[in-house]
């Protein structure tokens, strides 16, 4: 049992930035900060959870099933990630692709402290309490000092000089791989899939907490999540929800279509309708809500899969996006983890079909996956569940001082490789920015 209490705080803001300091003595930590963005579906303004009571780390090889067992005996909150390369587990595939970063496949873990914060009510669960230590920690969260984000903040190698930030793909190959996937496409293969590409640097040496906290200010999207577990670090400005559970409804939200935000209204307001308007943007993220409804409808109760919104147009702070919202009805016996197995890894980082997709995106890919359109998370005590996917973020890898992020795009029949690789660098822009 946790023992519960709430407090009330004037700076919701300030909370954050203490809560986000102070957490950083603890070896597993994450730290979930919605940025207060008007999503449909949303519990906390932001939730931190540190220090693991227990813990489940695995590989792929029967990892749904491992969890499965793990969160039905806690019965308690969870937090942690599924990585991309669970498609093993799911399906005959394999991921040979280079691994700079050598996450586990899975990692989650039971906090013996949490956090959640909601307007100005702040609520405080511990397992295992000792006397006043609740009031001992919340007297030394408030009390952090105000540290704010250094803007210069740089990537160094060791000896000073600022790490030059490689390709894995060159524009050369990855054009010629995107004219590969098409001819799949034109033979009839695959309708669509998701390539990606990856940046990275080797004898990397930075400060997570003041780069997430830069990449998080210049992003401010939904599903911010700082994440650490010892040396390997997450820090990730995604604006997509993989998939929500609340009690019986099951929410998706994918993201296909991407359009650059505009520092004069007028441009701006004009790149959000021709992103609206855009016919290859749209049959994207049809084609996606198409292979969503299919998954869903796995373990929803019959004819409970529905469209709420369909290419519904978003703006963040460096680009206009478009979402559609699917949900379905599940039974009260459904297991979350039938619920995630059934419609993991996520089709919008994936394709359709999807398992023919994923083969391709193997065979073109040069990097494996790893976390990055992963997803990462928490399992609350009621058998509910939030997941965002894993993009805009830096993997880092403090122990073999390797750093990476990927992007991708959705390449369909009407895909121009150029424009697809342009689109890659507009994602990337926010994670250059923090990082030179």
């Amino acid at each position: 049992m946790r023992t519960v209490i709430q407090k009330e705080i004037n700076d919701n803001n300030r909370l954050k930035n203490q809560l986000l300091h102070w957490a950083q003595q603890f070896r597993e930590v994450v730290f979930l900060d919605s940025n207060q963005y008007q999503q449909r579906y949303t519990s906390y303004d932001c939730i931190l959870a540190v220090d693991a009571f227990t813990a489940i780390k695995t590989d792929y090889a029967n990892a749904f099933e491992d969890v499965k067992q793990y969160q039905q005996q806690t019965k308690d909150w969870l937090f942690g990630y599924l990585s991309y390369d669970l498609k093993n587990d799911i399906e005959d595939l394999h991921s040979n692709n280079f691994d700079g970063l050598d996450f586990p496949d899975l990692f989650f873990f039971q906090p013996k402290k949490l956090f959640l914060l909601k307007g100005n009510t702040f609520e405080i669960q511990y397992l295992r309490l000792c006397d006043d230590e609740i009031e001992s920690d919340f007297t030394a969260i408030t009390n952090y000092p105000q540290l704010i984000t250094n803007n210069n903040v740089t990537l160094s190698v060791v000896e000073g000089q600022q790490s030059k930030i490689q390709q894995r793909i060159s524009k050369e190959s990855y054009l010629a791989k995107v004219t590969e996937m098409l001819s799949h496409i034109h033979r009839g293969d695959i309708y669509e899939a998701n390539f990606c590409m990856e940046f990275y640097t080797e004898n990397a040496h930075l400060e997570p907490v003041e780069i997430y906290q830069k990449l998080n200010a210049i992003s401010r999207p939904p599903f911010a999540t700082y994440f650490k577990n010892n040396h390997q670090f997450l820090l990730c400005a995604s604006p997509e929800r993989y998939l929500r559970k609340e009690g019986n409804k099951v929410i998706s939200q994918p993201i296909k279509g991407t359009a650059k935000r505009h520092s004069d209204k007028v441009s701006d307001e004009q790149s959000k309708t021709e992103l609206a308007q855009n016919p290859k943007e749209r049959s994207e993220n049809v084609m996606i809500v198409d292979l969503v409804r299919n998954d869903l409808s796995h373990t929803a109760t019959k004819g409970s899969v529905i469209v709420e919104e369909l290419c519904e147009i978003y703006s963040f702070e460096q680009v206009h996006q478009m979402i559609s919202t699917i949900v379905s009805t599940v039974e009260d016996a459904t297991s979350p983890i039938e619920i995630l197995k059934t419609t993991f890894p996520m089709g919008s980082m994936t394709g359709a079909p999807k398992i023919s997709a994923m083969k391709i995106i193997e065979d073109l890919e040069a990097t494996k996956r790893g976390l990055y359109s992963g997803a990462i998370g928490y399992f609350t005590p009621d058998n509910d569940f939030d997941f965002n996917v894993v993009i805009r973020s830096i993997l880092y890898n403090a122990e073999n001082e390797y750093l990476s992020f990927s992007v991708g795009s959705a390449i369909t029949s009407q895909a121009v490789p150029e424009q697809e690789y342009e689109e890659c660098l507009l994602k990337a822009k926010a994670m250059f920015e923090v990082l030179s």
